[in-house]
């Protein structure tokens, strides 16, 4: 017997992508829960929401895990991707963080005022994206937990501080530090190092502070000394220069598109995309949306900036971002 889902199912479905604590996801699966027809197509369904539910309540629950030698730190991912800010003493990351979401961190002018990750959203344009502060990496430490931290990301910011005395040195005792942990910073069109044994992360270069008087010559020492590949956008979260040019940058980094689901004879909400990796087909979309559409899609029909205009395509057609999909079962 099929489910026959009512609109509202899935419009609320949707939530879940930008739900950040388990709280916020119990809230809205038991909202779902409600909205669910009671009948035998959906008993499968109801169990595997009540399922979610009691695990999500379950983690709410559990104190941090210990392991030997301290805390361990996992924080998962939210919004169209994640991407861990990481510097020395005094780049500013906090600063950063503050300017380009509505997290409050502490702020000082001293070093270790950050001392453990911590997590915000920062809006683009109509999808959000997570951005981890992290305390800084020096040449003579680095938190054991931190190496974990930038692998699982999605990318890297490095924050270099343009007042320093020497920034350019700076960079090269932060990808020194990263080389003992076999981490290695990439720019985005990178051919893949020779040495198989190091964890590669596509990486952005900040240069942090830009309006001090010393920027420009120390930026140009920046270029100079960094591989010309890697994109390198001097910010000032003082005078916001440079912010929006990095808001863009950090989004091509993902690597995601957004795709609009439209729902048959309805306009197009443009307030809440599904986000997916480049490359990604009317099928991929399907399974984001809910398994019955991925069991049962027969075509699709799709809306795109310059090219399509309501036309029928396979499920294999390849997305672009902000193409528009009304998927059909």
């Amino acid at each position: 017997m099929p489910a026959n889902l009512p609109p509202q199912y899935f419009e609320t479905e949707k939530k879940l992508k930008t739900a950040k604590t388990p709280e916020e996801k119990v809230s809205i699966l038991e909202e779902l829960l409600s909205i669910v027809p009671k009948h035998k197509g959906t008993e499968k369904l109801q169990a595997l929401l009540k399922t979610k539910i009691a695990k999500l309540k379950s983690t709410a629950q559990k104190k941090p895990t210990v392991a030997k030698h301290g805390l361990s730190f996992n924080i998962d991912k939210a919004g169209a991707g994640q991407v861990v800010l990481i510097g020395l003493p005094n780049a500013g990351k906090s600063s950063l963080v503050k300017s380009l979401t509505n997290a409050d961190p502490e702020i000082g002018d001293y070093p270790f005022t950050t001392r453990m990750p911590s997590p915000a959203m920062m809006q683009y344009e109509n999808i959000q994206i997570q951005i981890i502060d992290t305390p800084p990496i020096t040449p003579e430490y680095m938190e054991y937990w931190h190496a974990e931290l930038i692998k699982g990301a999605d990318g890297v910011l490095a924050i270099l501080d343009l007042s320093s005395q020497n920034p350019a040195s700076g960079l090269e005792n932060l990808l020194a530090k990263l080389k003992e942990k076999r981490i290695e910073l990439i720019p985005k069109n990178h051919t893949p190092s020779s040495e198989a044994s190091f964890f590669q992360k596509i990486t952005l270069v900040v240069a942090n502070k830009a309006d001090f008087s010393s920027s420009e010559e120390n930026l140009a020492a920046v270029k100079k000394a960094l591989h010309p590949d890697f994109d390198l956008i001097p910010v000032s979260t003082k005078t916001e220069d440079g912010l929006e040019i990095l808001r863009t940058k950090i989004f091509s980094l993902l690597d995601v598109i957004r795709v609009y689901s439209k729902i048959p004879g309805k306009k197009t909400a443009r307030t809440d995309p599904f986000t997916l990796k480049k490359g990604s087909t009317v099928m991929n979309l399907a399974k984001a949306v809910h398994k019955d559409f991925a069991q049962n899609l027969r075509f699709a029909r799709i809306w795109s900036q310059n090219k399509y205009q309501g036309q029928k395509v396979n499920r294999d057609h390849i997305l672009e971002d902000e193409d528009i999909i009304e998927l059909h079962i």
